[in-house]
């Protein structure tokens, strides 16, 4: 049974920081190409960031390029995203995503407010 299941979300002042973690389970992790993506209330859901299988090439969405950081822990099944200098617009749902060739799963979110 596959599972994604995110952590780490919250309330958090303009400036800060959080962490948001991505456990897997129930596929071959170090395979699959890893990625967050965000939806805002009343907004398309966007890929935030990308971090491939075998080679960990990272990619970022311009916005959040400088501030936020994906990697991978392919012996703990889990991948991160370190966010810092947040921003009331970073406010959204984050979701982590699993994809390899036609397979592609997604975890339930977890919700990151940025506001004083």
């Amino acid at each position: 049974q596959v599972q994604l299941v995110e952590s780490g979300g919250g309330l958090v002042q303009p400036g800060g920081s959080l962490r948001l973690s991505c456990a897997a389970s129930g596929f071959t992790f170090s395979s699959f190409a890893m990625s967050w993506y965000r939806q805002a209330p009343g907004k398309e859901r966007e890929l935030v960031a990308r971090i491939t299988g075998v080679n960990s090439n990272t990619y970022y969405a311009d916005s959040v390029k400088g501030r936020f950081t994906i990697s991978r822990d392919n012996g703990e099944n889990t991948v991160y995203l370190q966010m810092n200098s947040l921003k009331p617009e970073d406010t959204a749902n984050y979701y982590c995503n699993a994809k390899f060739a036609w397979l592609d799963y997604w975890g339930q979110g977890t919700q990151v407010t940025v506001s004083s």
